[in-house]
C-alpha cells in the first residue's frame, strides 16, 4: 500500500466564549480535562497514534497557556525534521478570519512540505479516532475532500450542520441547523452531522484556497466545501465505522463530544468516571498523551473516596469525603471537607469543613474553611457563574501559588 505523506493543521485558536469563565485566561483547547489532560491532547493523540507526525497548531486567542503546554508535553523526535508539533500564530496583517483563512495564511507551509494530503482538524473535541481509516476511505473512493460525519438522532439533528449524502457517501448538499434534516442513507432515524474534521488532496486544497481568497471567503464549512461539492468528489466518512483498538465493550460506541459549553464540558468529564465509563481514558493500545509532569504521586491519608480520579500530587486528609469527583494535580482536600460531583483543577486547596457540590473550581483557588458552593444557587449566582444545568463555576484564582504551600494566603492555615 502506498504510504501517504500527510500534513495536519489543527485549528487551535478558539476563544470558547460559551466556556467562560474557564476561558477567561486561556483558549478553549487549553482548558484542562479529566485528571491530567487538556482538550488539545485528544486530537493530537489521535494524529500521532494514526501515524501523522507533521502537525501545525494554528493558534490565536489567549494562546500562552496552550503554547506552554505544547512545549512541555508535546516534544516528539527532534532528530527527524518531519516529526513535530509546532505552534503557528497568524501570519498576515490580521488575525485568522475563519478556518480557511487560517490555512490560507500558512500556504507557504503546504508548499514547503508538499504532502499528498492535508488533514484539517478541530481542537475542541473529546474522542478517539484512527484517522488512517478515514485516509483509506478517502483513497478508496477517489475523493478530493472527505468530511468526518457523526450519526446523530434525527430529533437532535437540527442543532448541527448536517450533511446530505448518497449511499456511497458522496455529498449532495449541506444543511446548516435545518428544521427538516436529511436522514442518513439506509438509516432514516439518524442524520450525518459534520464533525469539522477534513481531509483534502493537496492540489485541490491549494486551488480551493486561492479561489476562496479571491472571492473574500474565509471558512471551510460555509464557503469552500459547499462550492467544492459542485465541481469535485466530496465524501462523508461515517465516524461510526471507525474502530479504535483497545476500546472496551462497555464504552459508548463512536464516543465524540463537543465540549463547547460548561454543561457539555462538565458532562464529558463525568463520562470518564466509574468502573465502566462511557469513555475510558485508560487504553494502552490507543493512549491519550499529555503532560510530562514528574511531580509526587497522590497521597491519601484517609477519608472516603468514591468513584473519583486523582491527579499527581493530590493530597487527601483524614475525614475528607470525595464522591464522583475529578481532582487534578496537587489539589489538597483538608479534614472534614465534602466534595461531591465536582471538577477540581490544579493547585486548588479545599479547606477544612468546606462543602462543594456540582462545581468546577478553576486553578489556584483556596476554598475557605466552612465555605458552601453548589448547595444554594441563589447565593452562588451573586458570586459565580451558574449554568442552566446547575453547575457552579469558580474562575481561576487571582494569584499563582501551590495548594500545598498556602500559609498566609487566606486559607485555613491547616498544617501539612
Amino acid at each position: 500500500m502506498k504510504q501517504n505523506r500527510i500534513l495536519a493543521f489543527v485549528m487551535a485558536g478558539g476563544a470558547g466564549n460559551r466556556l467562560q469563565p474557564l476561558t477567561a485566561d486561556r483558549c478553549k483547547p487549553a482548558v484542562p480535562f479529566g485528571s491530567r489532560y487538556r482538550i488539545i491532547d485528544f486530537v493530537l493523540s489521535n494524529l500521532i497514534n494514526s501515524g501523522i507526525y507533521t502537525n501545525y497548531l494554528l493558534v490565536q486567542y489567549k494562546s500562552q497557556s496552550l503554547i506552554e503546554h505544547i512545549r512541555k508535553a508535546w516534544a516528539i523526535s527532534p532528530l527527524l525534521p518531519s516529526q513535530f508539533v509546532a505552534v503557528v500564530p497568524p501570519q498576515g496583517e490580521h488575525w485568522f478570519n475563519g478556518t480557511a483563512d487560517a490555512v490560507w495564511q500558512n500556504l507557504a507551509l503546504l508548499e514547503k512540505h508538499r504532502p499528498d494530503m492535508v488533514a484539517v482538524f478541530g481542537a475542541d473535541h473529546v474522542y478517539r479516532m484512527d484517522i488512517s481509516q478515514m485516509v483509506d476511505f478517502h483513497r478508496e473512493h477517489q475523493a478530493h475532500a472527505s468530511i468526518s460525519a457523526l450519526p446523530v438522532p434525527l430529533a437532535q439533528a437540527s442543532a448541527f450542520g448536517i450533511i446530505d449524502a448518497d449511499k456511497d457517501g458522496r455529498i449532495r448538499a449541506f444543511q446548516e441547523k435545518p428544521a427538516n434534516p436529511a436522514p442518513m442513507p439506509g438509516q432514516p432515524s439518524h442524520a450525518y452531522a459534520s464533525m469539522g474534521n477534513y481531509l483534502f488532496n493537496t492540489d485541490v486544497l491549494i486551488e480551493a484556497l486561492r479561489d476562496a481568497h479571491a472571492r473574500g471567503e474565509t471558512d471551510f464549512g460555509h464557503h469552500i466545501l459547499p462550492r467544492l461539492r459542485q465541481t469535485h468528489r466530496v465524501y462523508a466518512y461515517n465516524f461510526a465505522d471507525n474502530k479504535v483498538p483497545g476500546v472496551r465493550s462497555y464504552e459508548e460506541p463512536a464516543y465524540w463530544r463537543d465540549v463547547g459549553t460548561v454543561d457539555a464540558y462538565y458532562d464529558a468529564n463525568r463520562n470518564v468516571l466509574g468502573a465502566e465509563p462511557r469513555f475510558d481514558v485508560f487504553n494502552p493500545q490507543w493512549p491519550i498523551y499529555s503532560s510530562n509532569y514528574q511531580g509526587p504521586v497522590a497521597r491519601i491519608l484517609g477519608g472516603e473516596i468514591v468513584n473519583s480520579l486523582l491527579g499527581a500530587g493530590t493530597l487527601v486528609h483524614e475525614g475528607a469525603r470525595i464522591h464522583n469527583t475529578i481532582l487534578r494535580r496537587e489539589a489538597v482536600v483538608e479534614p472534614g471537607a465534602v466534595v461531591e460531583d465536582c471538577i477540581i483543577m490544579d493547585y486548588v486547596r479545599i479547606s477544612r469543613g468546606a462543602h462543594l457540590r456540582r462545581a468546577i473550581i478553576d486553578r489556584h483557588n483556596i476554598i475557605a474553611a466552612g465555605e458552601r458552593i453548589g448547595l444554594d444557587h441563589a447565593a452562588d449566582q451573586t458570586r459565580y457563574k451558574v449554568t442552566p444545568g446547575g453547575v457552579v463555576v469558580v474562575p481561576r484564582g487571582p494569584t499563582d501559588y501551590y495548594a500545598r504551600n498556602t500559609r498566609g494566603a487566606g486559607g485555613s492555615g491547616y498544617a501539612e
